[in-house]
């Protein structure tokens, strides 16, 4: 099977960065509005109850399948499934995104370079390497 292809969510994408930050913070940071915008994008609303519907700018529209706080939020993100987690490594924080049914090997490069650029707005905007 080809890397990134799996049999149950089919095309899937991740990347993550280890931050010298405390969990807290960088949770605090993802879903705030200035978080938000980075990964959802401009004026975008992160609604926090399970089935709550949200669209971006961009058009793109889904709904939150959960949302546990100081840990993950996994939502649709418009035929594909998303999730950005926070988890303790040591006195650092692993940020992560995964997204999970893409459409094929090419929308898993594009998607792979997109959020490798918003992992690196949020380190920026955190001030951290």
């Amino acid at each position: 099977m080809p890397t990134g292809l799996t049999q149950d969510a089919g095309w899937e994408i991740g990347v993550s960065k280890t931050l010298p930050l405390p969990v807290d913070a960088v949770w605090e940071f993802v879903v705030s509005p200035e978080g938000v915008a980075r990964w959802l994008g401009e004026g975008t609303r992160l609604p926090t109850g399970k089935g709550e519907p949200y669209e971006t700018e961009d058009g793109i529209a889904g709904e939150v399948r959960s949302y546990r706080p100081g840990d993950r939020v996994r939502l649709t993100y418009g035929t594909t499934t998303l999730q950005v987690a926070v988890s303790a490594s040591g006195d650092k924080t692993v940020l992560r995104f995964h997204q999970e049914h893409l459409a094929g090997s090419a929308e898993r490069e594009r998607q792979r370079a997109h959020w490798k650029a918003v992992l690196a707005e949020i380190v920026q905007a955190l001030g951290v390497d």
